[in-house]
């Protein structure tokens, strides 16, 4: 068997995966839809290459205003490599304590808000440390691990605890220990890995359950779409409207955040 076979092969298995997650697919769903229909947002998050899903949620083709992309670009820049804005300084920088502390200070969040974190180990600190954050401030949360590399792997916090300890709601993105599914014949170490489908495939299950749950409420969701399907004037509206909800989103995210002013006790 084909290599390209295998992998394919390998990511039948990843949907098989996800497919056995129907109903917790579903129950995400449900507690996104009550953070975007009472005008609050959803929150997520990635580090590293955890960042591909924060960006498949949130803004793209097929996708909709209701979510607050936290990418922090220390974090994820993976473009240089070596040198300045290196990945050295990212992976040393997603385990620094108090980090998530600081991203943090920068949103006045409610308890109306909920929250989406990926971390295909689950053990960096940072992830881990805005799940703990979230769940102290009464926001419910939700983890996307790889079980089997997570179950294995060792958390780079002092007391051990890992990012599904933080999280009301655990989906698998059915990747296995190492992520890499591939084991090529004479090369000791597996490549092509998985995380990135199993997860890629998980968030859009949950927007699809979420766009019908939120047209079933009666506020179908403003999504961004191709001239080819609708038009070149209707997908331009869209665009423009999805954009615009999403800053008046946002807006509620700074208006009273950290210590008062006289701008903001005037607005």
């Amino acid at each position: 068997m084909s290599y390209t076979k295998q992998y394919l092969q390998k990511c039948q298995g990843l949907m098989e995966a996800v497919a056995l997650q129907e109903d917790k697919i579903l129950e995400v769903a449900r507690l996104f839809a009550n953070s975007i229909l009472s005008g609050r947002m959803v929150h997520i998050f990635g580090s590293g290459h955890s960042r591909i899903m924060v960006e498949e949620m949130w803004p793209r083709y097929g996708s909709f205003p209701g979510f607050n992309p936290i990418v922090e670009l220390s974090l994820t820049f993976h473009n240089l490599v070596v040198g300045a804005n290196g990945q050295r300084q990212a992976m040393f920088l997603e385990n620094v304590p108090g980090f998530a502390k600081q991203i943090l200070r920068n949103f006045d969040l409610t308890d109306e808000d909920s929250a989406l974190i990926i971390s295909s180990s689950g053990c960096n600190v940072v992830p881990i440390e805005l799940a703990e954050l979230f769940q102290k401030q009464g926001i419910k949360t939700v983890g996307i691990i790889s079980e089997k590399h997570s179950e294995v792997s060792i958390s780079k916090r002092k007391d051990g605890l890992k990012l599904q300890d933080f999280c009301g709601i655990v989906l698998d993105s059915g990747a296995p220990i190492g992520d890499a599914m591939i084991q090529v014949e004479n090369l000791d170490t597996p490549v092509a890995p998985g995380s990135t489908v199993g997860s890629c495939m998980i968030i859009n299950c949950i927007k699809a359950e979420l766009a019908n749950l939120l047209t079933q409420a009666g506020e179908p969701p403003k999504v961004l779409t191709a001239a080819a399907i609708v038009g070149a004037e209707r997908a331009t509206e869209l665009f423009q409207s999805a954009y615009d909800e999403h800053a008046h989103r946002v807006s509620r995210l700074y208006k009273k955040v950290g210590i008062q002013s006289y701008v903001s006790e005037k607005n």
